[in-house]
């Protein structure tokens, strides 16, 4: 293994599993740390106990207390009664994220007038390693399965996903299924590379996908892409129904030819040509 680049924060502690194994000789482990620290907080995890904080980071106790004084100290973590919490600053973090790519804040009126017209909840999302995350919703009705701005599903068995994998390049496509694995969350889940490579042909084609109980039964998703410039698919906009797909058939058809006209509008903002 590479050695790190030192740091006075160094006490032997392992970084997380999942940071990326390449150049870790530039790597600032301190760095590394504290954003193995933020990202270890979700709702199920909206507090924690700097052991907790420490078990979900992979660190040792010492190195995740001086992580999260650190935290404290420039506003984006909470202490009380001994448990850390997030602050809001954190969301300037994905904010300049988001804000420095595409100017989803004029996107999301589009999308609220979209989602008011069909009653359903919109999503827009980007692709990520083999994930798609959501960068914007709407949110119209409660529903049993939730994706929140910032949440990830696995792109090989989402509408969001497939339609931006079928417009990927062959050689991105192929390092993709390469390092993908094409999990069953549902009996309908596609699983062979083969069916999925048949299916991003058929998205390619048409223009748009939908998903029926693969990623979670009763859902359907249908999703369109969303262009920038040089006709490079750059998100996808995406609509879930919850029910039966043959007790709603006329009412996907009309929100489909809807997703189609929303996800032109939102190119064109985006600098694409907003054809399909």
């Amino acid at each position: 293994m590479v050695q790190s680049l030192s740091d006075p924060d160094d006490d032997g502690a392992s970084a997380p599993a999942e940071a990326p194994q390449t150049r870790s000789g530039d790597r600032l482990q301190s760095l590394t740390r504290g954003l193995a620290v933020l990202r270890g907080f979700s709702r199920q995890h909206a507090t924690m106990s700097v052991s907790e904080v420490a078990k979900n980071a992979q660190l040792s106790r010492a190195a995740a207390r001086r992580v999260l004084l650190t935290l404290e100290d420039l506003g984006y973590v909470r202490s009380e009664h001994a448990r850390y919490s997030l602050r809001p600053k954190v969301l300037e973090l994905g904010y300049a994220y988001l804000s420095s790519l595409y100017p989803w804040d004029y996107a999301l009126p589009v999308m609220q007038a979209f989602s008011a017209e069909v009653d359903e909840n919109i999503l827009a999302g980007v692709m990520d390693g083999t994930d798609v995350v959501c960068v914007a919703r709407t949110t119209r009705k409660p529903v049993s399965v939730s994706v929140p701005v910032g949440g990830r599903i696995p792109a090989f068995a989402s509408s969001m996903g497939r339609v931006i994998l079928a417009n990927e390049d062959d050689d991105k496509l192929e390092a993709y299924l390469d390092r993908v694995e094409l999990r069953a969350y549902t009996p309908q889940t596609i699983t062979s590379v083969e069916e999925l490579r048949a299916e991003l042909k058929r998205v390619r084609a048409q223009g748009w996908s939908l998903v029926e109980d693969e990623l979670a039964v009763g859902v359907v998703g249908i999703a369109a892409p969303i262009y920038g410039p040089g006709r490079r698919v750059v998100a996808a906009l995406n609509v879930s129904i919850h029910g039966k797909h043959d007790e709603s058939s006329e009412h996907i058809a009309v929100t489909r030819a809807r997703l189609l006209e929303c996800s032109r509008e939102l190119s064109l903002l985006f600098g694409g040509s907003g054809g399909v």
